[in-house]
């Protein structure tokens, strides 16, 4: 009989791990997916790049993103030189991760 109130007490008394606690969420929130975007400079700020890519027999497309000072260069910005933008989407625009200064190809 004691063996069975000594079990009884300690099921009852162990930490239940298994059952979250209230408010506790139990998927971690996703984080935004970042995304690439390769071209030329056409226009570049302290706080802003602005890329254009063209592929032969479609229409060109412009993409501007936000440089904070969280955002890596590797190499020199200047216009007309080829860069690969890695960004996040954002509720105010497209913010730059990473820009890549590709090197120039030599014809």
């Amino acid at each position: 009989m004691h063996r069975l109130l000594a079990g009884a007490l300690l099921i009852l008394l162990s930490p239940v791990s298994w059952v979250p606690a209230r408010g506790q969420d139990l998927a971690p929130t996703p984080r935004p997916r970042s995304e690439f975007f390769s071209g030329v400079v056409t226009a570049f700020s302290r706080d802003q790049i602005t890329v254009v890519r063209t592929v032969p027999h479609k229409t060109s497309e412009t993409r501007t993103f936000a440089i904070h000072k969280e955002t890596r260069v590797e190499g020199k910005l200047a216009l007309k030189v080829r860069v690969t933008v890695r960004y996040v989407r954002g509720e105010d625009g497209d913010r730059a991760l990473h820009i890549i200064v590709r090197a120039s190809q030599k014809k």
